[in-house]
């Protein structure tokens, strides 16, 4: 009852928890039949379950969810003991202590509640759970609120096996008409020398002038323009931290949404399965394609899922010799160089994080970095945030002018995004006082909360056809921007996916009722670029 009242904050939250307890309890009775026994297993389990989903929240700003478990793989495991070592001695010495402690309680306790009216209860408990979960389902956000870790991870659970059950991993059309042309059968040719490449994932960033009385200084808006002077809108599909959405958009230029339940463990599910791509398509066009990654490859299947979309040379934080939070210029001090390495081996397309602007803002990033800063009256998460964008633009710019300099017979194109707003955006328009309450205006996506930015810059290069890059433009429509700037020609998918484009006037999963994301992914699975979903 202790634990309910600290981590559960409603009534439905309440109910699923006692659901939950009652159908441990009733488990281990029907199998070990000594009250102690059900007792103290199910309170273990309890505590284990919150102290697991907190521990990820404070390292992750993430909980628990039933699909962590029912999606293991070695990469993430791998990531927790390599980030996380003293976990394999915490989990050893519980297990220690859960055997002494059952043992006793075994042989102390001789009280014993019959096999039949276990089951019963389990059985109704169970019953009752799921009803409660499909009547009042979670929304995706809440997985980045840290409360109510028990009825969350239940409910979660009911509904991914509810999901799983009926369409799978991924929804999809059951047939379409109109198939595109087998990829196989796509050539790339061009009457010119193709541009390098280079999308830029600016952490967190959107221009902050959108949420009223926000003081910024002078020339702020300069950094979110593009060549010809547009101020560009960019509809993500994550609120307030999860960067793998947008890289999942950019670089397969599909939803997460289409995975409903599993939308947070996106990359890991893609990995080995989700073929189609940016980076895949622009090596059939002779591209050598390079990720410069900013965290552990193995951090939810990163390498794995960039590899399959067609990566094919991958660097995380162990190759880039990274060790803390870098400001942006270390990573575009390791772009330039392998530039120079590897530009006479053909055009090259060079995916790279920044993270600079990454939480948490309570603290001063580098603050040597910006001596004349003065703080705008904003609060101090806000200025600090401020202050880093204003970084991140300072550092841009110089790469730019370093590119024109060291490589004058090269031509570039540089296309650049904000993943996400910061965890504080949506407080900001809606002056919601704490990070606990983000969930609530949250329920019903909000473009406000939803949107950044994207720019398209060049050196040495005239942009081909800017005809896609839209206002506003829904993030799976990237690739499309991108690839027509650069010149390279589309695949059957990619023109499919662009009249969608146009058709829809920007929109991807919100488009007619989601018919035509079905659609696509559908095509997608027929011609082989997505497999086993």
């Amino acid at each position: 009852m202790v634990l309910m009242g600290v981590t559960e904050v409603s009534a439905v939250g309440m109910a699923v928890f006692l659901l939950v307890w009652t159908l441990l309890n009733c488990l281990w009775l029907a199998l070990f039949c000594r009250t102690s026994v059900a007792a103290l297993l199910s309170l273990e389990l309890l505590f284990a379950l919150i102290l697991l989903s907190r521990f990820k929240y404070d390292k992750l700003w993430m909980t628990l969810d039933f699909v962590d478990v029912l999606i293991v793989d070695q990469d993430t495991s791998a990531f927790l003991l390599a980030t996380f070592p003293a976990l394999r001695w915490w989990g050893l010495l519980s297990a220690a202590i859960t055997a002494v402690t059952i043992t006793v309680a075994w042989r102390t306790d001789h009280c014993c509640v019959s096999r039949r009216a276990s089951l019963a209860g389990l059985s109704i408990s169970t019953l009752v759970l799921v009803a409660v979960s499909l009547s009042f389902p979670t929304d995706l956000n809440e997985d980045f609120v840290g409360q109510s870790y028990v009825s969350k991870f239940a409910r979660t659970g009911v509904e991914a096996l509810h999901e799983l059950a009926l369409r799978g991993y991924l929804e999809a059309a059951d047939d379409v008409r109109g198939a595109p042309a087998a990829t196989g059968s796509f050539v790339c040719r061009s009457q010119f020398k193709r541009p390098h490449i280079i999308l830029l994932h600016d952490e967190s960033s959107f221009d902050i002038t959108a949420v009223p009385g926000i003081n910024v200084p002078s020339g702020y808006q300069r950094h979110f323009l593009s060549l010809d002077g547009k101020e560009r809108r960019l509809v993500v599909e994550g609120i307030g931290g999860p960067s793998w959405f947008t890289e999942y958009n950019v670089l397969t230029g599909l939803s997460v949404r289409s995975f409903g339940r599993f939308a947070s463990s996106v990359t890991r599910i893609a990995a080995g399965h989700v073929y189609r791509g940016l980076p895949r398509l622009l090596n059939q066009c002779g591209y050598q394609t390079f990720s410069l990654y900013p965290f552990y490859g193995s951090f939810l299947d990163s390498r794995a899922f960039q590899t399959t979309a067609g990566i094919a040379h991958y660097l995380d934080m162990r190759d880039l010799g990274t060790g803390d939070f870098e400001p942006d210029s270390f990573y575009f001090d390791k772009a330039l160089s392998l530039i120079e390495r590897e530009r006479s081996n053909g055009p090259l397309f060079l995916y790279v994080y920044t993270v600079a602007n990454h939480f948490p803002w309570d603290t001063r990033l580098r603050p040597e970095l910006t001596p004349n800063w003065q703080d705008l009256g904003n609060g101090s998460e806000v200025d600090e945030y401020i202050r880093r964008q204003a970084m991140t633009a300072n550092d841009y710019r110089k790469f730019l002018d370093r590119l024109a300099r060291k490589f004058p017979a090269e031509s570039f194109l540089i296309v650049r995004y904000g993943d996400h707003q910061p965890q504080f955006g949506a407080r900001l328009f809606d002056h919601v006082p704490g990070k606990e309450d983000l969930v609530k205006p949250t329920k019903a996506p909000d473009p406000r909360y939803l949107t950044t930015y994207y720019a398209i810059d060049a050196v040495n290069f005239a942009p081909a056809n800017l005809a896609s890059a839209l206002d506003g433009l829904d993030a799976p429509y990237l690739p499309i921007v991108l690839l027509e700037a650069a010149g390279v020609p589309l695949d059957p998918t990619f023109l499919e996916q662009r009249a969608m484009l146009h058709r829809c006037n920007g929109l991807f999963y919100g488009c007619e009722g989601g018919a035509p994301t079905k659609r696509l992914n559908r095509l997608l699975i027929d011609v082989g670029l997505i497999e086993g979903l």
